[in-house]
């Protein structure tokens, strides 16, 4: 199953792209194609098991991985 968060954009304001990006709903940016791998369940992966920035918005706990910083949007 895929992220609920992740949606894919082909605008970001006034600049349009000429194909979408993904973007993460909780982070409130474009994040990579290789992350969206991750949000997708791509290649073994399980975005609620092994994405740090799910977990934290779903638990809120501020460091789910060691050495992982993660800044809010504040």
């Amino acid at each position: 199953m895929t992220c609920p968060y992740l949606d894919y954009r082909d605008a970001d304001g006034e600049q349009e792209f000429d194909h979408e990006r993904p973007y993460c709903e909780i982070q409130g940016s474009f994040v990579s194609p290789m992350e969206a791998d991750l949000c997708n369940d791509r290649h073994d992966f399980d975005h609620e098991a092994d994405c740090a920035v799910f977990q934290r918005h779903h638990l809120d706990a501020d460091q789910l991985v060691p050495g992982l910083e993660l800044q809010d949007a504040d």
